[in-house]
């Protein structure tokens, strides 16, 4: 592969992966109710610990992929 192909392939990712986030913020936000009733069929969980789980598994996700696809990318581009 050549390094060009290395910079389209991690911002390709970048733009996937943020795709994905919006995705989940949109479920969460049209329909978290009937996420919540799917997923305390499972667990038991109240509606904070549910809030929580899935906030903070978007900032974390986000921070993946910050660290993991837009800064590689990011540093890539600016040597190339």
């Amino acid at each position: 592969m050549q390094f060009s192909e290395f910079v389209s392939f991690f911002g390709w990712m970048t733009v996937v992966n943020y795709a994905i986030l919006c995705l989940w913020l949109a479920i969460f936000g049209g329909a978290k109710q009937h996420l919540f009733f799917l997923h305390t069929r499972f667990f038991r969980l109240t509606e904070q610990q549910f809030d929580l789980i899935h906030y903070c598994g978007m900032g974390l996700y986000k921070l993946l992929i910050i660290a993991f696809s837009l800064t590689p990318f990011l540093v890539m581009n600016s040597l190339f």
